[in-house]
């Protein structure tokens, strides 16, 4: 009997793959160390999802109207979308958000067997009261969380080598297939 069986059940563990830990993780069996990955895998898919979110929304729906900063006369309509925009926040701006992502994080009890560390914060728009419903949602999070820590990076990465947010590969000139 091997250590990983003791997963097997969780949620996250999806046909066709089943449980898989490529990486060897949970060899040793904690079930300890496998909530506590689990409640980072949580936030990180949770933070993934925000952040495609926030990646293709100003090229769908356009920018906000009127200014990022007053005294800095920096209008939503001048920040790129992409990676291109850390460089045009303001200081204020990148202070703004650290210290909200700061009060998101101590605001609950994250502590292991309490709610907070399974991803419950009392939030009840996307759940159920029906647990079969409830447990098929959760599995969702878990996977769209995956599928978007993914494509956050491909993003990253699209950007980062064609300078455009959506990749326009006409301005990667330096491509060896090229």
């Amino acid at each position: 009997d091997s250590p990983l069986r003791a997963f097997e059940n969780e949620l996250g563990v999806q046909a066709p793959v089943g449980f898989w830990d490529p990486a060897g993780l949970t060899a040793d069996g904690s079930v300890e160390n496998f909530n506590r990955r689990r409640q980072t895998e949580l936030k990180h898919g949770r933070i993934a999802m925000l952040a495609t979110m926030g990646y293709i929304t100003p090229e769908i729906t356009g920018k906000f109207p009127g200014y990022l900063s007053y005294s800095g006369k920096i209008a939503f309509a001048d920040v790129p979308n992409g990676l291109a925009a850390i460089s045009k926040v303001p200081s204020g701006g990148w202070y703004q958000i650290l210290t909200y992502m700061a009060f998101c994080e101590i605001s609950q009890d994250q502590s292991p067997g309490s709610a907070g560390a399974k991803g419950d914060f009392g939030w009840k728009v996307l759940t159920s009261d029906d647990p079969e419903e409830k447990t098929k949602k959760l599995a969702a999070e878990i996977a769209n969380g995956r599928l978007a820590m993914m494509a956050i990076i491909g993003m990253f990465f699209q950007d980062g080598l064609t300078g455009s947010a959506w990749g326009d590969w006409a301005n990667y000139t330096d491509s060896p297939l090229r």
